[in-house]
């Protein structure tokens, strides 16, 4: 568990060439949040209310993003050493410990975060190390027993410490005065020229203070440096949700089919069909079934609501529940209240469907005319009939009818039928005439050709 005065150091500063993007490397998303704020999540759920986020000079414009959190600049790219310098020069920590993590490895548990900061109770720096399949080029601990003596890079090795297989994740807590000393006086007497955070253990050693070291899962510490590790961190980040759905109550048909986003929340006995995707800011109630290949975003779905397949609820959609959405249907920004049916081909935005309303296939809502978006309420027990165009703004009454095909352009007082069609004519007997003129006009432009 963190002291009440333990603070955190997020160092978010790194190129991210490898990306090949213009987004900031830490401001690419996982599981649609930026990475550094999975971070700085995590920070909070460990109890670390603090935090100074190191970043380099094309994000100075988005430093109010980070509010409450503390930021600095790191205006010239000297290595974790003198990024952790930079941020302790403006956070001036005192007696406090100090946790060093990283923006571009958002999959640190809160649980290993605590692990560390107990590991610390009794040191001066407590070190994250694990152990991956292939070390690479990951800088090794070096030990004696449950103590770090140093901490040597890759590039630096002798080929016997190479061998070494307990590796260092860059994250570290220690105590904040002590902190300073030391990395004041690192060096960048290196391969890189870098001032190295990791030269901290030594100097420790060399003043006679204990550093110790706990280990996490490799999962949790992957770092991301291009597209591939993006995805790699994703598909980690999925299994974690989808098995934290599963836990909690929910029915997912096929798990890697399904994906989800940081703050999707379920009720209990939800049903979840295959290729569904939830967007930012969806939460669905409990007893609830969709059907699957749908998509969601910054929507609500109540209790008892069946949706799907192949529906749509975009930003503002809010579902009733015991409401039917059904496939090929479109909602935005649209209040479907209690036991009202949209089941086919149709698209409702800004709108209202009163409670027990019918809305027929092939229905839209006009709602935008170029310049504005207008609204359309529809009242409780109404029928829109199939092939319905609504153009809003304009109501309809509770318990109206639409006639199928009719665009209804005025209001619709309650009870009503309302009907827009032309009258329907036949001609008998004509059809043969017609596809023998259609006909014989198709061969004459193909022998004038």
């Amino acid at each position: 568990m963190p002291t009440p005065q333990t603070t955190a150091i997020v160092l978010a500063a790194g190129m991210g060439t490898r990306m090949r993007s213009d987004t900031p490397k830490v401001m690419h998303r996982l599981a649609g949040l930026p990475l550094v704020d999975h971070v700085l999540a995590g920070l909070a759920a460990a109890g670390i209310k603090k935090a100074t986020v190191v970043l380099g000079p094309e994000m100075a414009d988005q430093t109010a993003r980070f509010a409450p959190h503390d930021t600095v600049i790191q205006t010239e790219r000297l290595g974790t050493g003198h990024a952790v310098k930079v941020a302790l020069e403006a956070q001036n920590p005192g007696e406090s410990d100090v946790l060093v993590v990283y923006a571009d490895t958002p999959l640190l548990t809160t649980d290993t975060i605590n692990d560390l900061l107990n590991e610390k109770q009794n040191a001066a720096i407590a070190v994250l190390g694990f152990r991956p399949e292939e070390p690479g080029a990951y800088g090794r601990l070096l030990t004696e027993g449950d103590h770090v003596e140093s901490i040597v890079e890759a590039a630096d090795a002798t080929p016997d410490e190479l061998v070494v297989d307990l590796c260092n994740s860059g994250v570290l807590v220690a105590n904040g005065q002590k902190l300073g000393g030391w990395v004041k006086a690192l060096k960048n007497d290196n391969t890189k020229g870098e001032y190295y955070l990791t030269h901290v253990v030594a100097l420790a050693r060399q003043d006679g203070d204990t550093c110790v070291y706990t280990e996490g899962e490799v999962d949790e510490l992957i770092g991301i440096n291009n597209r591939a590790d993006l995805a790699a961190a994703e598909e980690i980040a999925q299994n974690r949700y989808r098995a934290a759905a599963m836990a909690g109550g929910v029915t997912l048909q096929d798990p890697t089919s399904v994906f989800l986003c940081h703050d999707t929340t379920f009720g209990t006995d939800v049903e979840v069909g295959p290729f569904t995707v939830f967007g930012p800011g969806v939460t669905v109630g409990s007893h609830v079934t969709i059907k699957g290949f749908c998509h969601f975003e910054n929507a609500t779905i109540g209790d008892r609501a069946v949706v799907g397949p192949y529906a749509r609820l975009r930003p503002g959609a809010e579902l009733d529940e015991n409401s039917h959405i059904g496939n090929f249907v479109e909602i935005k920004n649209a209040h479907i209240e209690s036991g009202a049916k949209v089941n086919h081909l149709a698209y409702v935005g800004d709108a209202r469907v009163g409670p027990g309303a019918n809305v027929g296939a092939g229905t839209i809502t006009a709602n935008y005319d170029g310049f504005n978006k207008s609204h359309t309420d529809i009242g409780a027990g109404a029928s829109i009939g199939s092939n319905t165009v609504l153009v809003a703004p304009v109501s309809v009454g509770d318990g109206a009818i639409t006639g199928a095909g009719t665009v209804v352009r005025k209001d619709v007082p309650a009870n009503t039928i309302a009907v827009s069609q032309a009258a329907q004519k036949n001609r008998e007997d004509m059809a043969d005439a017609y596809r023998a003129r259609q006909k014989a006009v198709k061969e004459s432009k193909a022998k004038d050709s």
